[in-house]
Formats: C-alpha cells, sequence, structure tokens
C-alpha cells in the first residue's frame, strides 16, 4: 500500500497533481482543497499522503494535503454508491470540519451543492455520514468532534462564547458576518446553547444559501 509520496511537483491542476519521484512521475488525483494547499509547481521536498485504488481494470492514486482528508475519502468510498471521483467532488466542496458540520445538521441542501449529488441522493449521503460520524472515534477526532470523557468532562462553555466559536466556524464556512449574525440572532435558550447545537440551528435556518 502506498500511503504517501515525496518528490518534486512537477504539474498542479483542481483535479490532480504530478509529483516527480526520484524521477518517476506519479499522476494523483486530487480535491481542489488540497490543491489550493499545496506549494507551486517546481517545489522540492513536497509530501503528499495517497491512497491506491484498485479496480478490476485500473490501478488509481489519490492524493490528500492532510490526514483528516484522506481519512475522510476512505470512509466515503466504503459507503455503497460512493465511488472516487463523488468522494472527491464532496471533499472539493467541503473541508473536513464544514462537511462534519453539515452532517450534523442533516443539512441536505448545502449536500447537494456538491456536483453529482441532487436532494435524495444528499440526504442518503447525510445518513450514512451520520453514522460514521458518531462510530468513529478517529475521524471524530481529526475533524475536532471529540467528546470528553465521563471521568473528565469540562464545564459548559458560556453561551457568548459558544456564539462567538459557531460564528467563527460559520466565517470558515463562507458565509458573510452578516449572514452569521443573523443566522445566530434568534437562537432558542441561548443562554444553554453548545457550539454544536448553534451551529447545527444556524445551518437549517440558513438553509445552504450558498
Amino acid at each position: 500500500m502506498i500511503v504517501q509520496l515525496t518528490g518534486t511537483l512537477i504539474e498542479l491542476m483542481p483535479s490532480h497533481a504530478v509529483l516527480d519521484v526520484q524521477g518517476v512521475g506519479y499522476e494523483l488525483g486530487i480535491s481542489q482543497q488540497s490543491a489550493a494547499e499545496l506549494p507551486p509547481v517546481g517545489t522540492a521536498g513536497v509530501t503528499i499522503l495517497t491512497r491506491l485504488v484498485v479496480r478490476e481494470d485500473a490501478m488509481e492514486l489519490y492524493g490528500f494535503a492532510s490526514r483528516e482528508e484522506r481519512t475522510l475519502f476512505d470512509r466515503l468510498i466504503a459507503i455503497s454508491g460512493v465511488g472516487p471521483k463523488l468522494a472527491l467532488s464532496v471533499l472539493s466542496t467541503f473541508k473536513p470540519a464544514a462537511l462534519a458540520s453539515v452532517v450534523a445538521a442533516q443539512d441536505a441542501s448545502r449536500m447537494a451543492q456538491v456536483p453529482g449529488v441532487g436532494k435524495r441522493k444528499a440526504q442518503r449521503l447525510l445518513v450514512d455520514l451520520d453514522g460514521v460520524f458518531q462510530k468513529d472515534g478517529e475521524l471524530r477526532s481529526l475533524v475536532g468532534l471529540i467528546e470528553p470523557s465521563f471521568d473528565d468532562v469540562a464545564p459548559a462553555a458560556p453561551a457568548s462564547s459558544a456564539l462567538a466559536e459557531a460564528t467563527d466556524a460559520l466565517l470558515s464556512m463562507g458565509f458573510s458576518p452578516q449572514e452569521a449574525e443573523l443566522a445566530l440572532q434568534e437562537i432558542d435558550d441561548a443562554s444553554s446553547a453548545t457550539v454544536e447545537k448553534a451551529l447545527a440551528y444556524a445551518l437549517k435556518r440558513l438553509g445552504g444559501g450558498r
């Protein structure tokens, strides 16, 4: 199993990269998110995490700029009806933490923004991914969704802190400060809101407007 490659980046496109490793060029399918994080063409000593997918008629390499993205790719292609290209399409649309938030909110409108995913498929993906996130502790840890153990329960963050963190998360997803403020403006029982609840509430109100 080829899990990573280090070499000189000789070609970079939104959908693929070519890495020269000691004179051998490896073409890697990548997401737009990974493409944006890779250095300029010509850079030496570039390490790209990889996953080799073997099919009946081909052996294909896929590359990732982060461990989080590679782990999500693995989980996505394990879902019935999701191949490598659709998995990369999902990862091109959402960063890992943003995808986790969309799944937590069960936001079919935003999931349907993935090219090749209609409303019905979006709903199915959300159900499948919700089960994945619930059962996979490694994945939850990688995207920052680890919950404290019963032996080490931290006090709940003040409402103002929770809302501030939810606002930051919305801004990182590409929403404007005005959209984030309006989405969180009328949250019920703000005094007991957690970051997760506030974010899920805001995404439902925004309704996938982007």
